[in-house]
């Protein structure tokens, strides 16, 4: 099987114009081309006139040999890469005296469970949550009464912070394994639609993550794992040899059970703030990394249609419209689109009692009214928090309690009008944009919500972005605030065998612990730590 990239097509073609193509450019007859699948589709809207789709295809020819022989030189085509999963090896002949523990069920402890599942390892999943219908009872507690469960939220229980999001499947980071393919894949098995095998952006969205969790569930304990629900870690059992050397041997629960452990995987997401403190105070090694802080910003849907695909906009094959910008500034600070979630809402993502926090989410339809993103500002520990591995917790936490303040202290979020924010007045009426945050929007200054620094970057940045992006600095647009958990704020860091630097057994992984960021980056680094686990405990082929 043979893969033809960059197959350029607009955006209204027939579908006879795809073998067409794929025959006009590999210069073979339509009877040479015996079969053929779309691999990935993307599109190109830097001409709103003249939108393209951009096909990958994979096709099967009578001469396939013939035809790589003579278009030699055209990097386009080339064999299919083989994108199937393969395991490292296979479970152990013997019984396991100790079962690996994953800690956390967000996409990075829930494909770690399901790999090591998969490999006959039955791993004990812990997660200080709730499952995940339970989960979102809970969270629309937050989003309509205003009551915070600490335990049980946005960030905390099954599915993890990616539930409540757009549910984007798509990441920067490098993939040779195609490890991409094997989450994708897990995820279609599970309810997920088949497109996002193929589209360039693909995304799920909340009310299908949660089937799909629960499914996702189901297999692993078909295969002998095991969950333990509303179970949280307070401490862990570290045994030192005389060498200094340091290993995992159990884990302290908060109902004084007390679970053996050699090999714990940490995925506990980047609000496990106080299992931070914790690991800290056991002495782990953990180091401040740079994070994003700033707010969430809305304009109508149609609006960033329009600016992106012109009078393409609405069209079925290009759906609701994204974007992503960025600026460096004056000041030598760095502004830039966030976690953007067309056609849906920004929603409450506290986790602490006493602070707003916001974060965007989409179904998979995207068919609300307003787009959000995060418009946030890159700081880094030397500059912005020295002095403590843990200060950037410290900080997320001192914004996030004047931004509750700033809302009334109600779990409202302050809100502003960019039109009042460039001016530095404080808003007092909405006007053609309507927020969606949920339990409600405060109007008043976000001047006190942020340094003096993210503000002035971002009054910068706004008239820049509405030259991109036509309306974006509209004056009626609106600003929620505060986005504080772009990322995790430390990094727990690893060798190369993927366990901690200073404590044997100790498996970071996920956001949380400062190695992904997304849902499918996530799932792919807990690929990479099941496996790490499983060679300390399997025959490695």
């Amino acid at each position: 099987m043979l893969r033809i990239t960059e197959l350029k097509l607009p955006l209204d073609h027939a579908p006879e114009a795809l073998p067409a193509a794929i025959c006009e450019r590999l210069g073979i007859t339509p009877d040479e081309l015996v079969s053929f699948e779309i691999a990935r589709r993307a599109n190109d809207a830097r001409k709103k006139s003249a939108i393209l789709l951009i096909y990958s295809v994979d096709m099967v020819l009578k001469d396939e040999a013939a035809v790589l022989e003579r278009l030699a030189g055209d990097p386009s085509v080339r064999p299919t890469p083989d994108t199937e999963y393969r395991f490292i090896g296979h479970a152990p002949a013997v019984s396991q005296k100790r079962r690996p523990v994953v800690i956390g069920a967000g996409p990075c402890g829930l494909f770690a469970a399901l790999i090591l599942a998969q490999m006959g390892l039955k791993p004990i999943i812990l997660e200080r949550g709730k499952v995940v219908r339970e989960r979102t009872k809970d969270t629309w507690g937050l989003w309509r009464r205003s009551e915070l469960n600490p335990e049980s939220n946005v960030q905390f229980g099954e599915g993890g912070a990616g539930t409540f999001s757009d549910g984007k499947l798509y990441s920067q980071v490098k993939d040779p394994r195609h490890l991409g393919r094997k989450v994708l894949t897990e995820f279609v098995k599970a309810g997920a639609p088949p497109e996002i095998l193929t589209e360039a952006h693909p995304h799920i969205g909340t009310f299908r993550l949660v089937s799909m969790v629960e499914h996702m569930r189901q297999t692993i304990e078909d295969l002998g794992g095991e969950y333990r629900w509303q179970t949280r870690v307070t401490d862990i059992d570290i045994e030192t040899a005389p060498d200094g050397t340091r290993q995992v041997r159990g884990l302290h629960l908060h109902d004084g059970g007390y679970l053996e452990a050699d090999q714990v995987v940490l995925a506990v997401g980047h609000s496990a703030r106080d299992t931070f403190e914790m690991l800290y105070d056991r002495g782990v090694f953990i180091e401040a990394k740079p994070f994003s802080i700033g707010v969430r910003i809305e304009h109508p849907q149609s609006w960033i249609d329009m600016a992106r695909f012109g009078d393409c906009a609405g069209h079925p094959d290009l759906g609701a419209a994204a974007y992503s910008l960025s600026h460096h500034c004056k000041n030598d600070r760095t502004v830039y689109s966030f976690c953007m979630c067309p056609g849906g809402r920004v929603v409450a993502a506290a986790s602490e009692p006493g602070r707003v926090v916001t974060n965007g989410m989409s179904q998979y339809s995207r068919k609300e009214f307003n787009a959000n993103a995060g418009f946030v500002v890159g700081i880094d520990p030397e500059r912005d928090y020295p002095g403590h591995p843990l200060a950037g917790i410290e900080l997320q936490r001192k914004l996030e309690a004047q931004a509750f303040m700033a809302g009334g202290s109600t779990y409202q979020a302050p809100g502003q009008k960019v039109g009042d924010f460039l001016a530095g007045r404080a808003s007092t009426e909405f006007g053609e944009v309507l927020p969606s945050y949920k339990p409600g929007v405060h109007l008043t200054n976000l001047d006190q919500c942020l340094p003096a620094f993210v503000i002035e970057a971002m009054r910068e940045a706004l008239p820049v972005f509405g030259r991109q992006i036509k309306r974006y600095d509209h004056p009626d647009a609106m600003l929620t605030g505060v986005e504080t958990r772009t990322s995790s704020p430390i990094r727990i860091t690893r060798g190369k065998d993927l366990q901690s630097l200073n404590t044997q057994g100790l498996y970071p992984a996920g956001e949380g612990a400062g190695y992904a960021g997304g849902i499918l980056s996530a799932a792919i680094d807990g690929i990479k730590i099941a496996e790490a686990v499983a060679r300390e405990l399997v025959e490695v082929a």
